[in-house]
């Protein structure tokens, strides 16, 4: 197995010389056979990892019919640090067989990938096997590693454990806040943060179902309209939409300040803002759901709700299911308290 490691390419091709360094793993464990192609691979692909070019071991002087000083190559006699100009650093490894089963690779370096940010405020952690003992020594394991790893970045290790893991019948999802939170989660298994389930095969369909009038509050989605740029886009677009027909911003009734809480309340509890209040909570929270890839096989909705699920389905555009829902809060708000207001006539006529 032959490897040559490149570095210091700033002068043009055709002028440089030396600067290739080669060497081989024989030097190091002897004579390979079938195994010396993957054993220069993982040799030089350790090389990359700790940026060092490692040393041609007993090299003394080179075979004179090798013309080396005008020739790319170079015998790299000790450990060195690999150095480069900004370039990545790039291998080849070749592996010669007898009666030319030859095999070559070129390698790159992998490129720096920088830790996330601080991410949301709540991390999921999700781990899955084959059977329950599985699970457990699983969970184990985790809570071990993050209790020597005090510095991992939970959101990286909450996307790895969501993405780059295959999913099995037997699945554990923990909630946390911080890496403190999650070790103290893995070893307590308080039912509150950690929720395991034995998933079976059976096709299990996602359904949305949006609630009608009465369910709305102040500052019901305010943790998600701070935290997730979907769900914010979508309430931002459906306040401006709103504001021709409401003549506020519905935003400070669902997002009040502190001192103007118990004023917003009362404003809530008004049929004609209820209704656009809700629709807007419920249509961003699909939204934020479908832009996660959770999409509903079907949607069900009460009352306003209906109006939500119907603007999902395409029924009608954001635009005119505002202008209706807005429009219907103001015309059941003028009806005497308890009564029900319906319009019987054709599609033209309405």
């Amino acid at each position: 197995m032959k490897s040559r490691l490149s570095h210091k390419r700033s002068v043009p091709e055709q002028i440089k010389k030396v600067f290739s360094a080669i060497g081989s793993v024989k030097t190091n464990i002897g004579h390979l056979d079938a195994a010396a192609g993957v054993t220069g691979l993982i040799k030089t692909v350790l090389a990359l990892k700790n940026r060092q070019i490692p040393s041609s071991l007993h090299f003394q002087e080179p075979n004179p019919q090798i013309d080396f000083a005008n020739s790319p190559f170079y015998v790299n006699h000790k450990l060195s640090e690999w150095k480069t100009n900004g370039t990545p650093r790039r291998a080849g490894v070749s592996s010669f067989g007898i009666g030319g089963t030859n095999a070559h690779v070129i390698l790159e370096e992998a490129p720096m990938i920088e830790a996330s940010d601080a991410s949301r405020p709540y991390q999921l952690l999700l781990l899955s096997a084959k059977t329950s003992t599985a699970l457990d020594t699983a969970t184990a394991q985790l809570h071990t590693y993050f209790e020597q790893n005090p510095d991992i970045n939970l959101p990286d290790a909450a996307y790895t454990l969501q993405v780059g893991r295959r999913d099995f019948d037997y699945r554990r999802v923990v909630i946390c806040q911080d890496l403190n939170d999650a070790v103290e989660s893995l070893h307590s298994q308080d039912p509150q943060t950690i929720l395991s389930h034995h998933h079976k095969s059976n096709h299990c369909q996602v359904i949305f179902m949006f609630s009608g009038q009465g369910s709305q509050y102040t500052n019901m989605g305010r943790e998600l309209y701070e935290v997730e740029p979907t769900f914010t886009e979508h309430v931002d677009i459906c306040a401006e939409i709103l504001r021709s027909h409401l003549g506020l911003d519905i935003r400070s009734l669902l997002y009040p300040k502190h001192e103007e809480i118990e004023t917003a309340s009362k404003q809530l509890q008004q049929t004609a803002l209820t209704q656009p209040a809700l629709f807007v909570t419920e249509y961003a929270l699909a939204q934020l759901f479908l832009s996660w890839g959770v999409c509903p096989q079907a949607m069900i909705g009460h009352s306003i709700g209906e109006y939500v699920a119907a603007t999902i389905s395409g029924v009608f555009s954001l635009e005119d299911a505002l202008k209706t829902v807005a429009k219907r809060g103001q015309l059941m708000q003028q009806v005497p308290p308890g009564s029900m207001l319906a319009i019987k006539l054709p599609e033209k006529e309405v």
